[in-house]
């Protein structure tokens, strides 16, 4: 459905140039010879090397001169909007690096303000949630292109968590653990074997999972889980992330529509903006129950590491397509694919590692494929939200 960038100009323009000075070259032998110059030497295919060279230097371009000296890469809230675009700065500054050209990394205020920002040009790429792509791309099809799909762990997909301060829903004693989506059904598996990295572990250098213990010597509370019905929500107050937060917010609304629950009437809610801010509020109590992606407990693990016991995941969402990076389609594909190699680069940094397990729970990437985001799109139309 993208439209592709053609070959830049300059390097159409270059290939005309040394077909030119080819014929150029052939001209210049012949005035050579005529003058009684020394002829150059020919090569045993009859072909004259002093050509050869002159028509092989002219075709010599700089591949990168169609960029642009500066993009704008735009970020949406994971965790606080004050404290992200000082996390951000490291890959801003290797991708500068990488690049040989100025990346400026901003934060808008939510997922809107980021679509908004790449219909109007005013960022180049974006890092979104699923259903974040998948509205952009909705409203700006010709402009957008998807180009990065994390991967955590070796997966693909990931899912929305469910989780309260209250013990008193839960059908069973609260355990550590976590819970995975297995052969269509929910359930709780040991914490070293979830695929996102649970709070209360860390790596090891052989990326083996072990307890974490923080630098002042405070060990971190495994994380407690137990099961539970989403009826246990009603009469409830909810903490989401945003209106378009794919696992904080679309999913687990479509799970409470399917149930027959409406959250106008049945519960009260609030949009909190970042996906450590349910798990916030429900910490300290302004809240019942909050959802994130899993595990944003470890977020808080820092000035809280008690977390992982007072807030109890009690349900998932179903499996959801990794967030991607989307790119402006005017962006030079070899720029695109830059950006690609950058990033990936990036990550298989000590740094990079860190900087992304921090603020998105990235462990690599994989070019993204439009079409695994379907599901989403299927989400967005039960509820009545599809982009126009």
């Amino acid at each position: 459905m993208h439209k592709r960038i053609l070959i830049p100009l300059l390097v159409a323009l270059a290939l005309l140039v040394a077909a030119c000075a080819s014929t150029d070259s052939e001209d210049t032998t012949t005035t050579a010879a005529d003058t009684g110059t020394e002829e150059p030497t020919t090569t045993a295919a009859g072909t004259d090397e002093t050509t050869t060279t002159a028509a092989e230097t002219t075709t010599t371009a700089d591949p990168t001169a169609a960029w642009p000296d500066e993009i704008i890469y735009g970020f949406i809230p994971s965790e606080q909007a004050e404290t992200l675009g000082d996390s951000i700065q490291p890959y801003m500054d290797f991708l500068s690096a990488e690049l040989g050209i100025t990346v400026t990394g901003i934060v808008t205020q939510d997922y809107n303000g980021l679509v908004v920002a790449m219909g109007a040009g005013q960022a180049d790429l974006g890092a979104f949630g699923p259903f974040g792509y998948v509205q952009a791309e909705a409203l700006y099809p010709d402009q957008l292109t998807v180009l990065i799909q994390s991967v955590r762990f070796g997966s693909g997909t990931y899912h929305g968590q469910w989780f309260t301060n209250d013990p008193s829903i839960c059908e069973d004693e609260p355990v550590v653990g976590a819970l995975e989506n297995i052969s269509g059904a929910v359930t709780r598996v040991d914490a070293v074997d979830a695929v996102a990295l649970q709070v209360g572990l860390t790596e090891d250098e052989d990326k083996n999972k072990i307890p974490e213990v923080l630098e002042d010597g405070t060990p971190v509370d495994p994380g407690l889980t137990c099961t539970a019905s989403l009826e246990a929500v009603k009469g409830k107050s909810i903490a989401f992330v945003s209106a378009t937060s794919t696992s904080g917010a679309v999913y687990p609304t479509l799970q409470l529509l399917n149930l027959g629950i409406d959250i106008e009437h049945d519960l009260t809610y609030a949009y909190l903006g970042s996906h450590p801010d349910p798990v916030s509020a429900v910490y300290t109590g302004d809240f019942d129950i909050g959802l994130s992606f899993d595990d944003a407990r470890r977020g808080l693990r820092k000035d809280n590491p008690d977390v992982g016991s007072k807030v109890i995941v009690f349900n998932i969402t179903d499996e959801i397509p990794n967030d991607v990076v989307v790119a402006r389609t005017e962006l030079p594909e070899d720029l695109r694919q830059a950006v690609y190699d950058a990033t990936e680069k990036f990550l298989s940094t000590d740094e990079g590692v860190l900087l992304f397990d921090e603020i998105y729970g990235w462990t690599g990437i994989r070019p993204a494929v439009d079409s695994e985001f379907d599901v989403v799109r299927e989400a967005a139309v039960e509820l009545g939200i599809e982009g126009d």
